[in-house]
This record gives structure tokens, C-alpha cells and sequence, in this order.
């Protein structure tokens, strides 16, 4: 049974209320499936329009990578 638990949400720079929502998601695609990081943005601060699942095998390369798009445009 998937279960999700919100670990944060952070405000979205440039909106008035949008935010977003890090969750931990078990079994997200059924029994035995891996556990993801779950990245939504609520613009309206309450319901996810979209989102993303990262296999926690993945988080640090994502990490990473988000890293490096950021040194870019600084």
C-alpha cells in the first residue's frame, strides 16, 4: 500500500502562493516498487499541477545536476 508523507514546502520564488512540496512516496507504483522523492509545484499552494518521481538511486545525481544548471546562470 503507497503511502506518501510530505517532508517540505518550500515557497516558489516568482508566484504569490505557489509551492514546492518534497514528498516521500512508498511503493508508488504498487507492492515491492521502490520508494521515490516525490517534486511537485502547487501554484496555488494547495493542489499539485505537476510533479515528478526521483528513485532515491537517482537523488544525488539529480542533485548534482541541479548543481551544476544552477553554477551556470549565476
Amino acid at each position: 500500500m503507497s503511502t506518501t508523507t510530505e517532508l517540505a514546502s518550500i515557497a516558489l520564488h516568482g508566484t504569490k502562493k505557489g509551492v514546492i512540496k518534497v514528498s516521500d512516496i512508498t511503493e508508488p507504483y504498487g507492492a515491492g516498487t521502490n520508494d521515490v522523492v516525490s517534486i511537485g509545484i502547487a501554484l496555488n499552494g494547495k493542489d499539485v499541477e505537476w510533479k515528478s518521481h526521483i528513485p532515491y538511486d537517482n537523488v544525488d545525481a539529480v542533485v548534482q545536476a541541479l548543481q551544476e544548471a544552477k553554477a551556470k546562470k549565476q
